[in-house]
């Protein structure tokens, strides 16, 4: 069975509303779905595996196999748990629960979890008050340090940090942890400048200093929560009790101390379900390891295995080189003398139609390539993507300076992933306290948009984006997420109010579940991990920075090789590769290309550095030593070069091959719909698409998607008014 094209691995295609689920019978939830995850969704007892490739819909599935465990009366709502490892992965779960008709199910991360527990069992196991959480480690750390005379400053702080939450999530104590540090063959750098016997002194004063002022980490939850549920009997039972089914996203990064609460949960039961990915194992410095994952069915040898390689987000062209760079890690385990463990990967196979060939490219400098970075995103938004839609993903975060003064020069917003969260923000906190008092509150249905953008206009929204920079755009962007995320709820769900939306924002603050803020996305290749794009720049591929400078072992550059899978397949449809010589501009170019880059160049048939490297966009040789063939124009036979050329096949300065009066009337449409939407005509289609439509005249979908510029996500968005149009001329 197959599953319906879409442009995102989370969208759900021509979905049944909840009112429609909950009249038919509980089989039409796994409508839709394709054979792999169809069989995953309905294997709803004993142990199952499901092993899911990027972009393959583990999501969707794990959802749809809850939703349907509950309506076939397998599942109690109320006592089954699902746990993943964000906050904004829980909300988006519970989200697509509810609108599969199972609201009542819990989904939330480990540490929501057992914070939740721990506050409800302490008075009875523990007894007295709970400590206060504490919310960083380094001012608490910078006493320990002071109590032993340990000279330290803001940085080793950092790292000292880091490694305290390492030993105590692979349950590790100060006494234990030197050990493990210190065996042979273990590798563990010293961290924070300090040898591991003082590192260790220092682990065991900041846990006296924590116990002197009644506090406890963030790692301390699940610590104290392990340990009522392993010294208490009463209060492992009554957990048990209410939990009888288990679903884990994200497997391949529990940690050993996630692992122990997760056995204390399931006390020797079976009912579980776990999700996850080897190949995007990218937390193992946090203490995430893929062995539970890769030996559940030792663990489990009764348990079920379904593999998802259905890739429904990337095109063909995306998903061939995220395939090529982790087989090409395949063919050199072979190769090495004492290899570190290497899972054969899962195959992609990509879903989707064709797309535009990746491009590769090596600048002089870091202040080309990401001149280059901003000229390539202005061709995009000509092209109709949106801004919301491009990332620019690297290696650490110190990289990001230069890309955002080349945005800022080329007047692109953009917004810093990881930066002040979107729910904390000033004008978005002032916002929310308006709608929440506005006498509006009872509206309902479409009056819901327009109540919203009645309310924010006092609050800096307005149907067009201001000229300006700085403050005034970026507050206006937040106030035009919030109208876009009215706009979208209002359009997908039934009976949606007013209050229903404050109430989803109160939701989504708690969650820290940012609605979509329109401006280029910069972020670092971990925080990008379970987010995805239509277009994605993965800059500085440049060795010394992927792979990281500090990757010294096998281990530790084969976690770059999947940092840098990671960021491949968060492409849809654009990706763009590229690095830098040198760090200056006249600088000596001693840089190098990423060694992860070799297996990608050949397969799109381009030379090695030393050479002339070609980038994708222009011709090179493929796989049969031919030249590709250039696009032409279609009346003269020119070579076309520009972007805006090649969609029309024809150069600029040649006739017309379309009806220009058809031309004209698709003009007008779209900017009359455009102010409909409220949104620039070029979002819709570009002129450059519109003259494709006027020439082809497309009645059907297959054709409507044969035409440049237009997707299934642009398809499912406007075809049904283009095909009015074009019915009616």
């Amino acid at each position: 069975m197959s599953q319906p094209a879409f442009s995102s691995s989370s969208s759900t295609g021509h979905a049944l509303s909840a009112t429609q689920l909950a009249a038919a019978p509980p089989e039409a939830i796994l409508d839709g779905l394709d054979e792999e995850q169809r069989l995953a969704a309905s294997t709803l007892k004993g142990p199952l595996c499901i092993l899911a490739g990027a972009g393959t819909g583990k999501t969707r599935a794990i959802t749809h196999r809850i939703a349907y465990g509950v309506r076939a009366g397998v599942y109690d709502p109320h006592r089954l748990l699902a746990v993943t490892f964000t906050a904004r992965a829980a909300a988006e779960m519970r989200s697509r629960l509810s609108a599969l008709g199972a609201p009542g199910v819990q989904a939330r991360t480990f540490h929501a979890a057992a914070l939740r527990q721990l506050q409800y069992f302490w008075p009875v196991a523990i007894g007295g008050t709970m400590p206060q959480i504490l919310d960083h480690k380094v001012r608490l750390l910078a006493e320990a340090a002071r109590r032993l005379h340990v000279t330290t400053d803001r940085a080793a702080l950092r790292d000292l940090a880091s490694e305290i939450e390492w030993a105590k999530v692979s349950t590790l104590t100060p006494e234990s942890y030197l050990e493990v540090a210190t065996a042979e063959g273990a590798g563990r750098p010293a961290p924070g400048g300090v040898d591991h016997r003082t590192f260790a002194k220092l682990y065991q004063s900041y846990e006296d200093v924590k116990l002197d002022k009644h506090l406890i980490d963030f790692e301390d939850v699940l610590l104290l929560n392990v340990g009522i549920l392993e010294d208490d009997e009463r209060v492992a039972a009554q957990v048990r009790q209410q939990y009888r089914h288990f679903v884990v996203d994200e497997y391949q990064d529990v940690s050993p101390l996630q692992q122990r609460m997760l056995d204390l949960w399931l006390g020797g039961r079976e009912e579980i379900c776990v999700v996850g990915d080897a190949a995007q194992t990218i937390y193992s410095f946090t203490g995430a390891t893929p062995d539970y994952l890769l030996g559940f069915k030792r663990r489990h040898p009764e348990a079920n295995l379904v593999k998802l390689v259905r890739d429904y987000r990337s095109t063909p062209e995306v998903v061939k080189l995220a395939n090529s760079l982790l087989a090409d890690r395949t063919r050199e385990s072979v190769k090495l003398t004492d290899p570190a463990p290497w899972p054969e990967p899962l195959q992609l196979i990509s879903q989707r139609e064709r797309g535009p060939v990746p491009k590769l490219i090596q600048h002089a400098d870091d202040d080309t390539e990401a001149g280059w970075i901003a000229s390539e995103i202005k061709a995009l938004q000509e092209q109709g993507v949106p801004l919301s839609e491009v990332a620019i993903l690297y290696r650490t975060n110190g990289q990001s300076q230069a890309f955002e003064q080349s945005l800022a020069t080329a007047g692109i917003s953009y917004q810093l992933r990881g930066s002040e969260r979107f729910f904390s923000r000033r004008e978005v906190r002032e916002a929310l306290a308006a709608l929440r008092t506005s006498s509006l509150v009872d509206d309902a249905g479409d009056a819901v948009s327009k109540s919203v953008r009645d309310i924010l206009s006092s609050h800096g929204y307005s149907a067009k984006a201001p000229e300006a920079t700085g403050a005034v755009r970026e507050r206006w962007e937040s106030m035009a997420a919030l109208v876009a995320l009215a706009d979208q709820l209002s359009t997908e769900r039934e009976d949606f109010t007013m209050r229903s939306f404050i109430s989803e924002l109160e939701e989504r603050s708690a969650a820290q579940h940012a609605p979509t803020v329109e401006g280029v996305t910069l972020a670092s290749l971990h925080s990008a991990k379970g987010l995805e794009w239509e277009a994605v720049f993965l800059a500085g591929l440049s060795e010394g920075l992927m792979p990281i400078t500090f990757a010294k072992t096998q281990k530790e550059v084969d976690e770059e090789r999947r940092l840098f899978y990671v960021g491949i397949t968060r492409a849809r449809k654009f990706l763009f590769l590229s690095s830098a010589a040198s760090r200056h501009t006249g600088g000596r170019g001693r840089r190098t290309p990423s060694r992860f880059l070799r297996p990608l160049r050949k397969e799109m048939g381009m030379e090695e550095p030393g050479r002339k490297i070609i980038p994708s966009g222009g011709p090179s040789p493929n796989a049969s030593g031919r030249k590709k063939k250039a696009s032409t124009c279609s009346t003269c036979g020119k070579v076309l070069t520009n972007g805006t050329e090649v969609k029309r096949r024809r150069c600029e300065s040649c006739p017309a091959r379309y009806d220009e009066a058809l031309f004209e009337k698709l003009r007008a449409w779209r900017s009359d719909y455009a102010k409909e939407l409220e949104v620039p005509a070029f979002v819709i289609f570009t002129d450059a698409t519109l003259e494709v439509i006027a020439e082809r005249r497309p009645t059907s979908d297959e054709a409507l998607l044969k035409v440049p510029g237009i997707g299934e996500r642009k398809l499912e968005k406007h075809g049904d008014r283009l095909r009015e149009i074009l019915n009616e001329i």
